[in-house]
C-alpha cells in the first residue's frame, strides 16, 4: 500500500512539472519572438545608419571607393604582393575610384609601408592610397587563442571587421587575406558589394582527414591525435566550423582563388561555382630574366653566376657565386609553422652526413633560409630554428636572412643551385615560382599548388623535383647535385618558360576581368 501511494505521489509531481513547463512555453515563445524583432530592428537601424554614412562619405569624396582588408599589409609575404599588384592594376584601370587599405600594423606610417612594398617587391603605386590603422589586430592573432584557435580568430575577425567598417564605409569591400567572416558584416550591415581573394581555406577536407586519421601536425596536437574521443570531438568541431565558414564565404559577390588546390576546397565549402575563378598570384618573373641560363660547362656556369652576383652588388666573401665549389640551397617563405623549416634543416643535415668531409663534401653545401617575420611569435620561431641547427651541428652551414629587400632576395636566388620548399598543401607557392624564374632547380613539397599548378611538365620536359619526407628530400637534393651541367640547364630552361603564366601581366588581366562586374557598377 505504501509503495502504491509513493508511485501515485511521484505521478502527481511529474504531472505538475509538465504543467509548469507547458505553462512557460507560450511566454518563452512570445519572449523569443520579441527579442528576435528587437534584434532585427537593431540590425536594420545599424544598416540604415551605416548606409547614410556611406552616402555622405561618397558625396564628400566625389566618387566611389574600394577598401582592401589586409591586417598584415606590411608583412612582406606572397599575400602582400597580391595586395599591392591588385591596387596597382585597379588604379591604372579606374582613375576615378579612391582606394583604402585596412591594416593592423602599428608603429609605422603609410609612407613606410609603401616604401617596404617597393623594397621587397619592386612595386610602386601610381596614385596615393589611404591607410586605416586598426587598433585591435590582436583579436586575429593565433597566440590569443591557445584552444579553439580557428573559432577564436574568426570571431575576432568579425570584431576587427566591425572596427574597420565603422572607421570607413566603402562602396566595394575586398577581403584579400582570407577573413571570410568579415564578408557578411560589410555586405549586410554596410550595404557594400564584397569580393574576396582566397589564398588558403581557413578549414579544409585535408585538415579533417588529418584529425580523422589522428596524425600529429602543427595544427593537431599530440595529445589530441593520441586520444580517439578528443579526435572525434575535434572532427565535429571542424565540421560545424566548416558549415559556418561556407555560409560566410558564400556572401561574396566575386570569389577569386589562387590555385587549383584552393579552388577545389572553396567550391566544396562555399558552393558558389558561378562566382568563383582561379586568378594565379602575381610573380615578378621578369625581374629574373637577366639571370644567365646558357652556360653549358661547369666552370663557365660558375663564372656567369659570379659575374651576375657582382653586378647585383654581392660583396660577401665566400657567400656568393664566386665560391665555385659551394652549392647554395635557398628556401624562400615566411617563418610560419606550416612552412615546416624544421623539415628542411633535418633533411639538409642528412645530406651533410652523406656527403661527409673533404672536397665536394660538407663544406661545399650551404642552406640559406630567407623569409619574413610577421610578429613576435615568428621571431621566436626563428630562434627555435637556430637552436635546432645548433643541436644538429649544422649551424655553421645554415644562414637566416629575415625581411630582406627584393634585390637581396634576387641576389640569393641567383647564387642558388637548389630552391627548397617544404610546406604541406601550400595553397600556391610564389617562392617556388620565383626560384624557377631565377633559374634555380626547385625541390618542392609533393602536394597542393606546387604539385598541381607549378612543378608540372612543360611541353613534356621536367621543370623540377617533388618530395614529401626527410629521406625523399635528401635523396632529391643528392640527385640534383649529381646532375650534369647540361641536364640541370635543360630543367632550368623548362622551368623558366613554364612560369611565364604567373607573371604580373597575367595576374593584372585575370584580376581585372574578375573584378569588372563589380567595378563597372561602382562607376555608374
Amino acid at each position: 500500500m505504501a509503495g502504491h501511494d509513493h508511485h501515485h505521489h511521484f505521478s502527481l509531481c511529474f504531472c505538475d512539472l509538465m504543467r509548469l513547463l507547458w505553462s512557460l512555453v507560450v511566454p518563452c515563445a512570445y519572449l523569443s519572438l520579441l527579442l528576435t524583432l528587437v534584434l532585427l530592428l537593431l540590425l536594420l537601424g545599424l544598416r540604415l545608419w551605416l548606409q547614410n554614412r556611406r552616402k555622405a562619405r561618397r558625396a564628400q569624396d566625389g566618387g566611389p571607393s574600394v577598401a582592401f582588408f589586409h591586417p598584415y599589409c606590411n608583412a612582406g609575404g606572397g599575400g602582400e604582393r597580391v595586395l599591392w599588384c591588385s591596387l596597382r592594376a585597379l588604379m591604372h584601370r579606374y582613375p576615378g575610384v579612391s582606394f583604402v587599405v585596412y591594416t593592423g600594423d602599428q608603429g609605422v606610417t603609410g609612407e613606410q609601408i609603401l616604401d617596404g612594398a617597393w623594397q621587397r617587391f619592386n612595386i610602386t603605386l601610381p596614385r596615393p592610397v589611404t591607410f586605416i590603422f586598426l587598433r585591435h589586430r590582436v583579436l586575429v592573432e593565433a597566440s590569443s587563442y591557445p584552444h579553439f584557435t580557428l573559432l577564436g580568430q574568426s570571431a575576432g575577425s568579425m570584431f576587427l571587421g566591425w572596427e574597420a567598417l565603422t572607421a570607413y564605409i566603402p562602396d566595394l569591400y575586398v577581403d584579400s587575406m582570407g577573413y571570410a567572416f568579415t564578408l557578411p558584416i560589410f555586405r549586410y550591415l554596410g550595404g557594400c558589394k564584397v569580393a574576396s581573394y582566397v589564398h588558403y581555406p581557413t578549414v579544409s577536407t585535408d585538415m579533417l582527414s588529418v584529425v580523422r586519421e589522428r596524425n600529429p601536425r602543427f595544427n593537431n596536437a599530440d595529445f589530441i591525435s593520441r586520444n580517439p574521443v578528443l579526435s572525434a570531438v575535434k572532427v565535429m568541431y571542424y565540421c560545424c566550423f566548416a558549415l559556418l565558414y561556407g555560409l560566410a564565404g558564400s556572401c561574396s559577390d566575386v570569389i577569386m582563388v589562387n590555385s587549383t588546390w584552393t579552388l577545389g576546397h572553396i567550391l566544396a565549402l562555399w558552393r558558389s561555382p558561378s562566382r568563383t575563378s582561379i586568378v594565379y598570384p602575381p610573380c615578378d618573373v621578369r625581374a629574373f630574366l637577366d639571370v644567365p641560363l646558357e652556360e653549358e660547362e661547369e666552370d663557365e656556369m660558375d663564372e656567369g653566376w659570379e659575374e651576375l652576383g657582382q653586378e647585383l652588388g654581392n660583396g660577401k666573401d665566400g657567400g656568393g657565386g664566386g665560391d665555385k665549389k659551394c652549392h647554395f640551397i635557398v628556401s624562400v617563405g615566411q617563418f610560419r609553422p606550416e612552412k615546416d623549416h624544421r623539415l628542411q634543416i633535418c633533411a639538409f643535415r642528412k645530406l651533410l652526413d652523406r656527403k661527409g668531409e673533404g672536397p665536394g663534401g660538407r663544406e661545399s653545401l650551404r642552406l640559406v633560409l630567407i623569409g619574413g617575420c610577421r610578429n613576435q611569435e615568428d621571431e621566436e620561431r626563428v630562434l627555435m630554428l637556430r637552436g635546432l641547427c645548433q643541436e644538429l651541428g649544422v649551424s655553421d652551414r645554415v644562414d637566416f636572412k629575415l625581411n630582406v629587400p627584393f634585390e637581396e632576395l634576387k641576389r640569393e636566388l641567383v647564387n642558388a643551385t637548389i630552391g627548397l620548399h617544404s610546406m604541406w598543401n601550400e595553397h600556391f607557392g610564389i617562392g617556388v615560382v620565383e626560384c624557377m624564374a631565377a633559374g634555380t632547380i626547385v625541390l618542392a613539397h609533393k602536394s597542393g599548388g606546387p604539385k598541381l599548378d607549378i612543378v608540372v611538365p612543360y611541353e613534356g620536359g621536367q621543370t623540377g623535383f617533388l618530395a614529401d619526407s626527410e629521406d625523399s628530400y635528401t635523396a632529391a637534393m643528392e640527385t640534383i647535385l649529381a646532375l650534369s651541367p647540361s641536364a640541370r640547364l635543360e630543367i632550368r630552361r623548362n622551368a623558366r618558360r613554364s612560369v611565364e603564366r604567373f607573371s604580373d601581366q597575367e595576374f593584372d588581366a585575370c584580376f581585372l576581368a574578375a573584378m569588372e562586374p563589380l567595378m563597372s557598377k561602382l562607376e555608374r
